[in-house]
C-alpha cells in the first residue's frame, strides 16, 4: 500500500462528526437513531447540540466509535442521505 492510501487514523477510534439540519424537536433523536444503525453502542449523551443564532438550524456534534475507514464512510453516507440533514462535516 502506498503512503497516500494509508489512513491518517488508527482504527478503532472515537471520531467527531458535525451534522447540521433545520431545527426540529426530533432532530437529535433522529440522528442518534441513524448512528445506532452502524454503532449499536452509541451513547446519546455524547451528542452536543448547538442551535443557530436565528434558531432556524441545529448543529450536532456526534462522536462515533469508528472501527474502519469503510465504517466511517458508511455512517457519513447514511447521514448525508437523510432528509433532515443539510450538512455533514
Amino acid at each position: 500500500m502506498s503512503p497516500m492510501n494509508e489512513s491518517l487514523f488508527e482504527f478503532p477510534c472515537d471520531f467527531p462528526i458535525k451534522v447540521m439540519g433545520k431545527s426540529h424537536p426530533e432532530f437529535a433523536e433522529t440522528i442518534v437513531a441513524v448512528i445506532r444503525q452502524f454503532d449499536s453502542g452509541f451513547d446519546a449523551s455524547r451528542v452536543e447540540v448547538r442551535p443557530s443564532s436565528g434558531g432556524n438550524y441545529t448543529g450536532l456534534t456526534v462522536t462515533v466509535r469508528a472501527v474502519s475507514r469503510e465504517h466511517l464512510d458508511t455512517i457519513y453516507l447514511a447521514l448525508t442521505g437523510h432528509p433532515m440533514v443539510k450538512v455533514v462535516l
